[in-house]
């Protein structure tokens, strides 16, 4: 998650990030067997080294992983490997470790692409793996490879020890998440193959639950629920005309008048049951007006709700996790610089809350514009996807193995104000949770950028709270 905006939409005030600066480094944490170590090492520096960017795809990085599954006691028929017919390069892999029977699945699940990296831009090879200063360098070493790996090794541990969880864990390598829609692996499974990858929830492990702060270890995220993306056109058109013979009905100031309604329109305020706790958990680690006004937004329902929430959303990432939000990001007009534009277009982006739908936040546009002349068009492939609700017996695990490896840590549930693939699951009516063994520097992140890189200790750490967490949930039927 990127650092600092996730430190302050997590509620952390600017006072207590300034007072923790020049910290020691966090203590050392458990870390797997030196065994275990070698093994999710490897898994991670083959992987690395696979190019799977959209357009190749992530069958070279599943062999890989079948490979390993195979060398290390899993059945063929323990293992799928999965491709939609018309992508045939964009393969999943589906393993399953058997359990008592006791209850539903359990199923982690993580993608094996990443984004470009041009050579030319980095300082290092970015499909190297490259092991310096304490690091592991590479693309898709924070995103998500290591989490790839760390899940691969943590599943052949418990398979190597005998381990019987009480209900099966289930284990896919996905897709093409980078890119996403139609070719998503995890949205064609769920399509294609309900029935291996059915479970009572998923964990998906895109993305670091920790961050650290120059040292000081702040929070645990446990991602509950996720906006959804859509993506409007506002466009005008009329006749034009020449810019020596100007008329009331210029294209341009239409729309501009348009905008400047939507700018100074409000979504209301609103909680969610990922909020209200969030609120609550925050409000222990604050003081003054600011602990008073998240209390009083996790109790929700109250009178004070709405003048509590604007003072807390002059934090622009607390803004973004309390009210569907709609803002304009790109503008087209005009065909020249004489002639009155014959049309002009504005895009606007939306982060819709989970409870809304796409359609009635495109009517609330409408009302807001207020203008029968601009038509307002909804783009692309929106899925919606409901709260995953932050139950207290999922959250009482997380917080039992996070505070075996870093006690004291909080451990908070989170709505993201971006995305990822686990709306496909929740879509379609898994409870899925974002939660990673994974932590990072809000001072230095790197996913998607330059020189991308996950620090050695953190990697294996991560690991073992993999394989801790899947022990836990495992027999928590």
């Amino acid at each position: 998650m990127p650092g600092l905006f996730y430190a302050l939409m997590r509620g952390v005030p600017l006072s207590l990030l300034a007072g923790i600066l020049g910290a020691a480094a966090p203590p050392p944490s458990p870390v797997p067997p030196p065994v275990n170590q070698k093994l999710a090492h490897d898994i991670f520096h083959d992987i690395v080294e696979v190019r799977s960017v959209h357009d190749a795809g992530t069958k070279g990085v599943a062999d890989i992983l079948v490979r390993y599954l195979k060398a290390n006691g899993f059945a063929n028929s323990d293992i799928h490997e999965l491709a939609d017919p018309k992508y045939p390069n964009q393969m999943n892999v589906v393993v399953r470790l058997h359990g008592k029977g006791k209850g539903k699945p359990v199923m982690w699940y993580g993608h094996m692409d990443v984004v470009e990296a041009k050579p030319e831009d980095w300082s290092l090879p970015p499909f190297k793996f490259t092991e310096k200063d304490g690091y592991f360098y590479g693309r898709g070493t924070s995103d998500m490879k290591d989490q790839d790996a760390a899940v691969a090794a943590s599943l052949i541990r418990l398979k190597k020890e005998g381990f019987v969880p009480d209900r099966d864990i289930v284990v896919a390598f996905t897709a093409d998440e980078e890119v996403g829609e139609e070719q998503d692996g995890l949205w064609y499974l769920l399509r294609a193959h309900r029935d291996l990858i059915d479970a009572e929830m998923m964990i998906n492990p895109d993305g670091d639950s920790g961050e650290i702060v120059d040292g000081k270890r702040l929070d645990f995220g446990v991602e509950t629920s996720e906006k959804t993306y859509a993506t409007f056109t506002l466009s005008v058109t009329n006749k034009g005309g020449h810019s020596s013979e100007p008329r009331p009905d210029n294209a341009i100031y239409q729309l501009a008048g348009a905008l400047v309604r939507l700018s100074n329109f409000q979504f209301p305020w609103k909680t969610n049951a990922t909020t209200r706790l969030y609120f609550a958990k925050q409000a222990e680690m604050n003081s003054g007006q600011r602990h008073a006004d998240m209390l009083t937004l996790a109790k929700g329902g109250n009178a004070a709700d709405a003048i509590a929430a604007a003072r807390l959303a002059q934090d622009v990432p607390l803004n973004a996790i309390l009210h569907t939000t709609c803002v304009a990001t790109m503008l087209s007009a005009g065909h020249q610089e004489n002639a009155l534009p014959q049309r002009a277009q504005a895009t606007v982006q939306c982060r819709i809350f989970p409870d809304e739908t796409v359609e009635a936040t495109r009517q609330t546009l409408e009302k807001v514009i207020s203008d029968a002349g601009i038509a307002v068009k909804q783009l692309g492939l929106v899925t919606f996807a409901p709260e995953s609700p932050p139950a207290p017996k999922l959250m009482g695990s997380v917080e039992k193995v996070v505070h075996s490896m870093w006690p004291d840590v909080p451990v908070l549930p989170e709505m993201a104000a971006g995305a990822s693939d686990s709306i496909f699951a929740r879509n379609a009516g898994l409870p899925a949770y974002g939660i990673s063994g994974g932590w990072i520097d809000i001072h230095d992140i790197r996913a998607h950028g330059r020189d991308e890189r996950r620090e050695k200790t953190a990697f294996y750490e991560s690991v073992e709270f993999t394989y801790r967490l899947m022990k836990e949930i495992g027999n928590a039927s």
